[in-house]
């Protein structure tokens, strides 16, 4: 029997992106095997003209409907494994549904909701330091040959490109850098304030305008910049998936913390400057060796707890530093 794969990541966006290399690592080894890929609905977009996946199984847990068809799409292929790269209860189960003889996933120790490992027929624990190496170590103990480099086959759409270029012409935006202010838990943020003072010094700088991203329920956030930013003023933008992506791709740099639009930006090869205190660099940093992390390892420990407040060691990140940083990493460029 012919190999065949199911890939389960339903989300987020920087995770979805960090398991790209090991479905690159699949189609590499086993060119003529099918190699789908579970995923959310919001996140559909990053898989999109992916040229290591067959077929996107969008999986809808909202609806009775939608999870009946969700497990008959992945029980039709009679896939031969099923990798779940993100060791919780749902993407476990949904493996499991699949009724692929082999199912692999993370040790017990190492996933997020630990016992999801029941449902796997092979447990590993993860090898190399950063996201994309563990996920990798799942893909290898499938038959795939580790990539070099990895690969990070992001598509960017004419039309959102297209849209995006209309958008810049229409407030006077040729050359541009991008600040992402957004971060999930604000324990990982860096605060609104610095990101204005930061986008104001970076304008007056290099002459380029800054523009504010952020996603649903950021709006505030990024009013709050543009806000601090004061003159000469930055853009606030909340564009859709597929218009991000276009935007990172063209930015002279994007400096965020540690979420999703930084590792969008770095797998599309703008260059990044990631903003770390409770997360490690090392296991969620930008994966382009180019890039650099700010941390400031006196005043942080690594944690993950998801807090409400910002963290003493985001705090202890200086402006200054940042600066520093970013004409560091426009130097490498050059």
């Amino acid at each position: 029997m012919a190999e065949s794969f199911l890939l389960v990541r339903l989300g987020s966006m920087g995770d979805i992106i960090h398991a790209l290399p090991a479905a690159a690592a699949l189609r590499d080894t086993f060119p003529d095997a099918r190699i789908d890929w579970a995923v959310e609905p919001r996140w559909t977009r990053l898989l999109k003209g992916n040229p290591d996946i067959n077929a996107v199984v969008t999986a809808n847990r909202k609806s009775f409907r939608g999870a009946m068809g969700t497990l008959k799409a992945v029980r039709g292929p009679k896939y031969t494994c099923a990798i779940d790269f993100q060791a919780l209860y749902k993407s476990a189960l949904l493996a499991f549904a699949s009724g692929a003889s082999r199912r692999i996933g993370f040790t017990s120790n190492y996933a997020r909701e630990g016992l999801a490992s029941i449902f796997y027929t092979e447990h590993l624990n993860p090898r190399g330091p950063h996201k994309v190496d563990h996920n990798l170590t799942l893909a290898m103990a499938a038959g795939a040959e580790q990539p070099q480099p990895a690969r990070f086959p992001l598509a960017i759409d004419l039309e959102d490109d297209e849209a995006v270029s209309r958008e810049l012409a229409g407030r006077g935006i040729r050359e541009f850098f991008v600040v992402n202010p957004g971060g999930g838990w604000l324990s990982k943020c860096w605060p609104a304030e610095r990101y204005g003072e930061l986008s104001r010094k970076l304008a007056v700088r290099f002459g380029w305008r800054g523009i504010v991203t952020a996603g649903p329920g950021e709006e505030n956030l990024a009013s709050d910049v543009v806000r601090m930013a004061g003159d000469p003023p930055v853009v606030a933008l909340l564009l859709p998936l597929g218009a991000l992506m276009a935007l990172m791709q063209r930015a002279r740099f994007v400096v965020s913390a540690d979420t999703g639009p930084l590792h969008l930006a770095s797998a599309l090869g703008a260059p990044v400057i990631g903003l770390y205190g409770p997360t490690d660099p090392a296991r969620n940093g930008p994966y382009s060796c180019g890039d650099i992390a700010v941390r400031n390892p006196h005043a942080s420990v690594t944690t993950y707890r998801r807090e409400a407040s910002y963290s003493t060691s985001m705090l202890s990140i200086t402006v200054d530093q940042v600066l520093d940083a970013i004409e560091r990493r426009l130097e490498r460029r050059a």
